[in-house]
């Protein structure tokens, strides 16, 4: 495995790459981009790099879908760590091109939603073609596949290409979530601020079936951050869910709630507990009363006494 090699969601120029040099070990990796989501995480299972950062959730449309599915699927990879980032777009042009001449447009599917207000108003007859990212988009602009793309207003140098409009975004102080993604091992220590991830495959379909899942958390204290329904691909009504909680696995309440799933989910993957991003332990809302590792601990001291007959 080579561990001084970084994949990420490229080519050069992605928000993807600006999210990964914002970690401190990226300025001693080699950062290598790849052409999709799959891609930089085959790449990590393959052992051509050590982990990979890429795009998992946004604040305007939620989960990525791309990376959900293949964390879900395939060889287990795990979460060590998470970067949160601010998103606005600049349209990208050719120099010389004017706001009239524009009439295709191209970015990464996720970025359509964030900038479809600011599109229908002043390109509402331009058509849209995804890209595989941002900055490919960017080139294909550059190549005169499109006449713009909406990228990070840094790609524009990367790619010969010029910023015709920069601030554009939907929605005030978007953001978006991206992980660094490993092969199995070890979690980190606990900081007091921790997320922990997990996928829970739906058993038999009954009435109920995930409040029993989602019972497991909360008859622990454990409040969860997120909870996003995906097809297992077994055919239509057939899910698994993602969810993130807070908290470690190894705090009691969190571990018991997994062992609870594991318990009655045909299927739990553990994808990683990790800081949150942009959180300190002070800031992490107070424990709810009989959910602390010392009253786990303590109930737990009292079955045993009452077992062997000192209660």
């Amino acid at each position: 495995m080579s561990a001084t090699r970084y994949a990420y969601l490229g080519p050069e120029g992605t928000f993807t790459e600006v999210a990964l040099r914002t970690l401190p070990e990226a300025a001693t990796r080699e950062l290598v981009p790849m052409v999709s989501v799959p891609v930089a995480l085959d790449a990590v299972r393959s052992g051509e790099a050590a982990a990979a950062l890429v795009p998992i959730e946004n604040s305007v449309e939620g989960g990525i879908t791309a990376t959900l599915d293949e964390l879900t699927t395939g060889e287990p990879l795990m979460i060590y760590r998470e970067v949160l980032l601010s998103i606005t777009f600049a349209l990208l042009v050719r120099p010389g091109t004017k706001l009239s001449d524009v009439k295709s447009v191209t970015a990464h599917p996720a970025a359509q939603p964030q900038v479809r207000n600011w599109l229908a108003a002043n390109l509402p007859h331009a058509v849209w073609e995804s890209a595989a990212s941002n900055a490919d988009g960017a080139r294909l602009v550059q190549e005169g596949r499109y006449d713009a793309a909406f990228a990070g207003e840094f790609a524009a140098a990367t790619y010969g290409l010029e910023p015709l409009v920069t601030e554009i975004h939907d929605a005030v102080n978007a953001q978006t979530r991206f992980v660094l993604v490993g092969r199995p091992a070890r979690p980190a220590a606990p900081t007091g601020a921790d997320k922990t991830s997990v996928v829970i495959w739906l058993g038999e379909d009954h009435p109920g079936a995930l409040l029993e899942l989602l019972q497991e958390f909360a008859v622990r204290g454990v409040n969860l951050m997120l909870i996003q329904s995906r097809p297992t691909g077994a055919g239509i009504g057939n899910y698994c869910f993602a969810v993130d909680a807070e908290g470690h696995i190894s705090d009691r309440r969190v571990g018991e709630a997994l062992m609870g799933l594991k318990r009655i989910s045909p299927k739990v993957r553990f994808l990683g507990s990790y800081p949150r991003a942009g959180v300190a332990p002070q800031d992490v809302r107070p424990l709810r009363v009989g959910t602390s590792d010392a009253e786990f601990t303590e109930a737990s001291d009292w079955l045993a006494r009452n077992l062997d007959g000192r209660g």
